[in-house]
């Protein structure tokens, strides 16, 4: 489809729904974007000035995970202020020209918010641990010792061991779903939601358009602490929080009236967007619940696809079914990739198989019904890095090592250049993480003039999903999932789009109708190559 055709039918589509809805959003990981003072730590500057070469992809909207003021713990998921930036990254003033830049160039701009729990040096936690009395004595999960001095319950920390920690001050336990250093909020309390809600308006006024919520199913807990019960059919665990089923620890159903004035809010300030972060093993149901009818958040996504071991037509089968175009029911997101989980081109396939893969996973990623979320990198195919262990900065991979998949290996910096020092145009400083050896050749300039690269096929793609309202908006019926082959349409107000996709390394017979509008793989007569697919108009 000449791109004259596809200009004019994104033209013609623009307004028919919200912004959101079908967009592409590009995630940002601050630290690994590009740094601009040579300190080896992306920054807020590092963004504007490389925000161009977001718009030219064709995303709509960039997701910006935290740059707040942070011990760096977790990095930055463990947030010291709400509402002002970490000198890392820059200032406030920072962070209004990257605003201000990327509405220019017509992206939206949403942002991380983590409200299950904060850092061990936020003001209130300090004033809620010095003290049984003070103004903030229960703002955070207190509990006093079991009689034999042991934790109030069994819950297990995410990154290890028992999810409480002991604080003398108090002579009680705190609780921290993941570090020690972040404990959790007592979100069952109103005076925390109206903070919450207070930050939540502050970055409102500031101007953004949305927010991801982190692990929000994390934010209430049961008051009555009961223990977890066990796992009843255990896989491969490393951690002891794979050993319990995670009923009480979090996703209490008092999260809902939370999420409601979350949605309020953000409704009163008009075209913005909330979405969440839903992980474990109930992700599923309580994505749907997050997202019910209109007084909840517009859009959740899990991990059914960012920790598979595989790619299957089954996985992707079963993943689009669960969310039906009935009245009521949310609208979903979907990301492959985020600075959380391992490089899919990676995971999915062997080395020999990654150059063609990387090209069918982002068209499938874009024919999903849904939101669809690129993380920094995927559209040049990066690769995930294998860092050394005297090189590790994740702190959960230290802590479970070997046997957890270090997260820090889809967060090394972005290679901007081909030939740019050691750090490829990253920084003018030492990385704070390696980057990948094999990452250079698939710098951004070393494929931005380039017709065949990934880069450019990326472009091609998101043109053709703006172009599509099909592809943006459409129903999802499916047609096939077997062993190997792949098969759906998306079908809206008279176009009807077939999709397919070979998600194996064998040639599979294949029928072709009117000619592919995209195809990743040689247009071969009556097959479809290894891990080719193609997208057809059925007319």
């Amino acid at each position: 489809m000449p791109t004259a055709d596809l200009t004019t039918l994104t033209r013609a589509a623009v307004g028919t729904q919200p912004w959101w809805k079908g967009a592409a959003i590009y995630q940002i990981y601050p630290r690994s974007f590009a740094d601009t003072n040579g300190d080896g730590v992306g920054d807020l500057r590092g963004i504007t000035a490389h925000l161009d070469h977001v718009a030219s992809l064709g995303v709509d909207c960039i997701w910006i995970s935290p740059f707040f003021t942070s011990p760096m713990k977790d990095y930055g998921y463990d947030v010291a202020d709400y509402c002002a930036v970490d000198p890392l990254f820059g200032d406030l003033a920072d962070f209004d020209a990257l605003l201000a830049r990327a509405h220019a160039l017509g992206l939206k701009v949403i942002i991380d918010q983590v409200y299950s729990h904060s850092s061990d040096e936020h003001p209130w936690f300090r004033e809620s641990r010095s003290s049984r009395t003070n103004a903030k004595a229960d703002w955070y999960v207190w509990a006093d010792a079991k009689p034999d001095g042991s934790p109030p319950n069994n819950w297990q920390s995410v990154f290890g061991g028992p999810s409480w920690t002991w604080d003398a001050r108090r002579e009680q336990y705190y609780h921290h779903s993941f570090l020690k250093e972040q404990p959790q909020l007592n979100c069952h309390l109103p005076a925390v939601q109206d903070a919450l809600l207070g930050v939540t308006k502050f970055w409102l006024d500031r101007g953004v358009d949305g927010f991801r919520f982190d692990a929000i199913n994390f934010a209430m807990h049961d008051p009555a602490l009961t223990d977890n019960p066990p796992v009843t059919t255990p896989g491969k665990r490393t951690r002891p929080f794979d050993f319990q089923q995670h009923i009480h620890n979090q996703s209490h159903p008092a999260l809902i009236g939370f999420i409601e004035r979350l949605r309020a809010l953000i409704d009163s300030y008009g075209d913005r967007f909330a979405l969440a972060e839903v992980g474990g093993e109930r992700a599923a149901t309580e994505m749907q619940e997050y997202t019910s009818g209109d007084d909840r958040l517009h859009s959740a996504y899990g991990f059914d696809f960012l920790y598979a071991d595989a790619l299957t037509p089954a996985l992707v089968a079963a993943s689009a079914a669960a969310w039906p175009a009935t009245p009521g029911t949310g609208w979903p997101s979907w990301a492959f990739e985020n600075h959380d989980a391992p490089r899919a081109v990676s995971r999915w396939v062997e080395p020999e198989h990654r150059a063609q893969f990387a090209r069918t996973k982002m068209l499938l990623l874009a024919s999903l019904r849904g939101s669809i979320i690129l993380y920094q990198g995927e559209e040049l195919g990066l690769t995930q890095v294998d860092v050394p262990f005297d090189k590790l900065r994740d702190p959960e991979a230290i802590a479970n090592w070997p046997q957890t998949l270090s997260r820090d290996g889809a967060r090394t910096p972005m290679p901007w250049r081909k030939q740019a020092n050691n750090a490829n145009g990253f920084s003018t400083g030492e990385p704070w993480l390696p980057l990948g050896p094999d990452h250079a050749a698939l710098a951004v300039d070393a494929q931005d003039a380039d017709a065949a690269s990934m880069l450019a096929f990326t472009r091609r793609v998101l043109a053709l999903r703006h172009a599509c309202p099909a592809l943006m908006w459409g129903e999802h019926v499916p047609v096939a999932a077997d062993a190997r082959m792949l098969c759906f349409e998306r079908i809206y107000e008279g176009q009807r789009l077939r999709c397919t996709f070979n998600l194996s390394a064998d040639e599979v017979p294949l029928r072709r109708y009117n000619g592919a509008l995209i195809e990743t793989g040689p247009a071969l007569a009556d097959a479809l190559g290894p891990y080719a697919a193609l997208i057809e108009e059925i007319r």
